[in-house]
């Protein structure tokens, strides 16, 4: 591959793999600009033109392919911190973290994100929700982020930060590569139990008030998709260690077969309350909770639930910031991706 007339021609001196240090004794070190233009026979600063994206400059498709293979080759990447240094801009991508209780698929949602989103130059922070959000909304005033994701939405205080700072925000439980979750979720627990034969349903809120909201993006899918089913009105109570055996009681009574809760967490509790009221489950009461938290496996009895896929979720959220931002994105994932049904004795 011939490089193009303006460029400084140099010679192929092949792989730079082992330096040595100030004692003398080698050591493999990271692969630089200057390894992949003497692999690709191309100056330096055409291969500083070709990884940062500089715009106005005139390299030829060939050129541009050969200094990625050699790239490639060398297991190059890229200092993300001076290339968005240089450009003067943070790159920073903060990843709000939900203080409620959904199982693992947050970190681990973030944690693919971060990978993604570095092979485009973007540096991934992960902040945890606080009751305050007071670090949230410091770290969207000082970081200076080029964007800000979270799971479901902000507090009032951080989504005004984000608004104040100007900048994309990108709240993944609403995206539609992700289809309606709260109501794909609603559909498969419902469809589970009514397939089971429980036709009056409770649901189970949290008795702690910031996590309502979660109950709330739950709640309105099971309604749905009760009613569809043609199923009575679904009976609504919070559940908490000091009143779960007399909610439980109390629905039992009423004729309720089957609770969903709005998490694994929220279900656990229901789990006590039945244990505590001197009933079974799923002979007096079955129970389905959502997110497939690890403890619901070894509940007694273990809990049916629906895991979510993190690389789906990841994938929406990549492709959401990048097209935000004017990167070029891959397409975003399927929706009969995001989540399944895990069936276990509770049901």
């Amino acid at each position: 591959m011939l490089p193009e007339a303006d460029d400084e021609v140099m010679p192929p001196w092949g792989m730079a793999s082992t330096r040595r240090d100030a004692s003398g004794v080698g050591k493999v070190s990271r692969p630089t600009h200057a390894d992949v233009a003497r692999l690709a026979r191309v100056s330096t600063a055409t291969v500083s033109y070709v990884l940062n994206g500089a715009q106005g400059k005139r390299i030829s498709t060939g050129t541009r392919e050969a200094v990625y293979r050699a790239a490639e080759q060398l297991g190059y990447r890229p200092n993300v911190a001076a290339r968005n240094l240089a450009r003067g801009k943070s790159g920073v991508v903060l990843y709000i973290v939900p203080r409620v209780a959904v199982g693992e698929m947050p970190m681990q949602a973030g944690s693919r994100m971060t990978t993604e989103l570095a092979h485009r130059g973007l540096l991934a922070v992960q902040i945890f929700e606080t009751d305050d959000d007071q670090h949230v909304i410091d770290a969207i005033e000082h970081l200076d982020p080029v964007a800000v994701t979270s799971l479901f939405p902000l507090s009032r205080a951080a989504h005004s930060a984000v608004t104040a700072a100007d900048v994309p925000y990108i709240e993944i439980g609403t995206l539609p590569a992700l289809g309606d979750p709260p109501m794909s979720v609603g559909a498969l627990r419902v469809d589970h139990l009514v397939s089971r034969g429980y036709r009056s349903i409770a649901f189970a809120y949290t008795g702690i008030a910031k996590w309502r909201a979660l109950g709330d993006y739950w709640l309105g899918g099971v309604t749905r998709a009760a009613h569809a089913h043609g199923l009575d009105r679904v009976s609504v109570d919070e559940v908490t260690a000091d009143n779960a055996a007399d909610v439980v009681t109390a629905w039992v009574s009423s004729g309720v077969t089957a609770v969903c809760a709005q998490s694994d967490e929220v279900a656990c509790l229901v789990l006590y309350g039945i244990r505590e009221a001197g009933l079974r489950c799923p002979d007096d009461l079955a129970v389905i909770g959502v997110d497939a938290d690890p403890m619901g496996a070894i509940s007694s009895p273990p809990l049916t639930t629906v895991q979510f896929n993190p690389r789906a979720v990841a994938d929406a959220a990549v492709t959401a910031v990048l097209t935000e931002l004017g990167y070029p994105a891959p397409p975003p994932p399927q929706p009969i991706d995001i989540a399944r049904l895990i069936v276990r004795a509770s049901t």
